[in-house]
């Protein structure tokens, strides 16, 4: 992670553990580099599913990618508040000028109301059964959800409201130049 500097221009992959592309965006720009993650910003980005179709998103974005975690946060600057969508998902990559990393379908969503959901349970039991997940994979997986219930517990900076209003203030000015 030396070789990154703010305001580099990175796609997204996101894969499955079947080793096929899931989605892909076309934006994500570093804002921030700590020892253990790399912050980056979107607004507005195009997202392509395998299958064919494409949209972009609504609205900015503030995006936590882990080098040693199960997970990655998104927080969602919505017009009424902040909304956070966590992945559960392999630690990620970067290759090819390109953030890659594997879904397990399990996802954290937590609202503005500071109330939290656990979603896709269901998508995770079939892809752990069709995909033959190992018992130390399905380990990894589960003690991800919970360090990531854990961190938001906690108040870890990437749930902080203020912290990713300012990380697109910065998004704003690296865009502007």
């Amino acid at each position: 992670m030396n070789k990154l500097c703010i305001g580099d221009n990175f796609q997204i992959q996101c894969y499955k553990h079947n080793q096929k592309i899931e989605r892909a965006s076309d934006e994500a720009v570093v804002l921030d580099i700590k020892k253990d993650y790399i912050v980056f910003g979107n607004n507005k980005t195009l997202l392509r599913k395998a299958e064919g179709s494409a949209w972009k998103t609504k609205e900015p974005a503030i995006l936590y990618f882990f080098k040693n975690q199960w997970f990655n946060i998104i927080a969602q600057l919505k017009k009424d508040g902040i909304y956070y969508y966590c992945n559960i998902a392999s630690p990620f990559i970067i290759e090819d000028n390109t953030i890659k990393y594997i879904d397990y379908d399990l996802d954290l969503r937590v609202f503005p109301t500071g109330e939290y959901k656990i979603l896709d349970k269901m998508e995770y039991k079939y892809h752990k059964k069709i995909m033959n997940y190992s018992d130390d994979l399905d380990k990894a997986i589960k003690n991800g959800l919970n360090d990531l219930i854990e961190l938001y517990k906690d108040g870890f900076v990437a749930f902080d409201d203020k912290v990713n209003l300012a990380y697109y203030d910065e998004y704003l000015k690296i865009k502007k130049n």
